[in-house]
């Protein structure tokens, strides 16, 4: 694997902070591998309360530079994959207490000049994935499970986009703590009062009242003159004008 960790890795890590865990090789491109995972989780733990829908693969470039190996690749991954497995969690969720289904994916907004940076198949991935969690929240209101969306305003510092950014990314990155705090600040909410929305995680903290000054602890580098934006967040010139910063600044701080 080109990124460090594993699912036997993570599991220790979560047992060595206090929980339960159960690592489980899945192939989210398989129905019957989702779908024998969900129950096995069912089993272990007697049932299924919250799914976080995560994976998602990347690959950022024009329509002539990407090979349909790689459109198909994100696709059966972030749309299709978020859909199997949300369908395939619901006969769980319907029957939990507080049932709330979380996916990493960003507020649907159109503006075509985010093509620029995004192209437009990982654009159409990534918008599968909101469409999902649009449509879901509107038909399973009633019935009380939640959808919805978790998106980071800036560029969080994760193996993958250290891999696809360079070192540079993580001096004007945060820390992947501000998307756990926000998840958690969802998660724990009643389910019938917080469905179909499109959150942004310092918009989440910020309405619990962390203030700008707290909400520091994030940056990975303290040092950093400022942070990346990310995709679909704010405005395309936003950040247009950072990658020219960006340039500026490695420069100047040697990053």
């Amino acid at each position: 694997p080109k990124l460090p960790g594993t699912i036997y890795s993570a599991a220790k890590e979560i047992e060595a902070a206090g929980g339960n865990a159960l690592p489980l090789q899945v192939d989210i491109r398989e129905e019957e591998s989702v779908r024998e995972a969900i129950a096995k989780t069912a089993e272990t733990f007697g049932g299924v309360d919250i799914l976080v829908n995560n994976a998602s693969a990347i690959h950022l470039a024009g329509t002539l530079e990407t090979p349909m190996k790689k459109f198909d690749l994100m696709n059966t991954i972030n749309g299709r994959g978020t859909f199997i497995t949300s369908q395939a969690a619901l006969p769980y969720l319907l029957k939990a207490d507080n049932p709330h289904v979380l996916t990493l994916s960003p507020p649907l907004k159109l503006d075509p000049q985010w093509m620029t940076f995004s192209g437009a198949a990982y654009a159409m991935a990534k918008f599968n994935m909101s469409f999902t969690v649009l449509g879901m929240a509107e038909e399973f209101r009633e019935a009380g499970v939640a959808f919805n969306a978790l998106w980071p305003r800036t560029a969080i510092s994760t193996a993958a986009v250290r891999m696809l950014a360079g070192s540079v990314s993580s001096h004007v990155s945060r820390k992947v703590d501000i998307m756990a705090d926000s998840a958690h600040h969802i998660l724990t909410r009643p389910s019938r009062q917080c469905t179909g929305n499109f959150f942004i995680d310092e918009e989440v903290l910020r309405s619990a009242g962390m203030t700008d000054k707290e909400l520091d602890q994030y940056k990975c580098s303290k040092f950093s003159p400022l942070l990346m934006p990310d995709l679909w967040v704010g405005h395309p010139g936003d950040l247009a004008k950072w990658d020219r910063l960006r340039n500026l600044f490695s420069k100047l701080f040697k990053f």
